[in-house]
């Protein structure tokens, strides 16, 4: 039994002072426990005074971070190392997210090199995939979210692959209120567990979790996560409210 996941990333928002007050109005929550995994990913600058909320407050909760670079140091002026995120108490990073794909222009490459060098430091991932709504009006979506699993999975073995998690997000339903439904989304997510089945047996199929983002919040994200291959949610604007957040990792109970 696969054990749902269900993340905030906080995007580009909140200062010091509002991104602790969310934390600890989150880590309050009666609906965080051992059966389901929360975790919550501010902007780098609010990493470390969340994680101070979280130490008195809940250590239910998991801090990820938004991106990593994947050199360990050096002259990279403005990027974070594993090592820098491990030392504020991060536990994963995401890769990929279509914010950065398609707005910083990250490569399927790149997010490749990233998540080899997370995973050769035992770092987890949720590694983002999802298709445009004109791949997806074109019939291309299963091969365009398969194609870019397999580029970011390159060269990594079945044990690494523990250390991941795959975030199905459709680019058309990130920030636009618009939501994949329930038997849209379980059919790419099932159409990637077949993929790992197929490069890494059956094992790591069913242990892996595929978590969906897209517009999630409390009114659709019950159905969303009691599809059979749909292990969690990436939340994106419902995370910024504590009771929205809270609502949807309930829904998971």
């Amino acid at each position: 039994m696969r054990k749902p996941f269900i993340a905030g990333n906080w995007k580009m928002n909140l200062d010091a002072s509002m991104a602790k007050d969310l934390a600890k109005a989150i880590s309050k929550s009666s609906a965080i426990n051992e059966n389901i995994d929360v975790a919550l990913i501010p902007s780098f600058t609010n990493l470390y005074p969340v994680k101070e909320i979280l130490n008195s407050q809940n250590l239910n909760i998991m801090l990820g971070a938004q991106n990593v670079y994947f050199e360990e140091s050096g002259a990279f002026t403005g990027e974070i190392s594993v090592e820098m995120l491990t030392s504020v108490g991060c536990s994963f990073t995401l890769l990929g997210h279509s914010e950065r794909r398609h707005i910083i222009g990250e490569t399927d490459e790149m997010v490749n090199k990233k998540l080899t060098a997370c995973v050769n430091k035992n770092f987890n991932v949720v590694a983002c995939v999802g298709e445009t709504l004109q791949e997806r009006e074109a019939g291309i979506h299963i091969e365009t979210v398969i194609a870019q699993v397999g580029k970011a999975l390159a060269g990594i073995s079945d044990k690494q692959l523990l250390n991941v998690i795959i975030a199905y997000e459709p680019v058309w339903a990130i920030g636009t209120g618009k939501t994949a439904s329930s038997n849209d989304a379980e059919e790419v997510h099932k159409a990637i567990r077949d993929f790992i089945n197929r490069k890494y047996g059956t094992d790591s199929a069913d242990n892996i979790r595929i978590i969906y983002g897209g517009s999630v919040k409390p009114e659709n994200s019950k159905e969303l996560i009691s599809m059979k291959n749909i292990d969690g949610a990436l939340v994106g604007g419902a995370s910024l409210q504590s009771k929205k957040f809270t609502d949807i990792i309930k829904n998971c109970l």
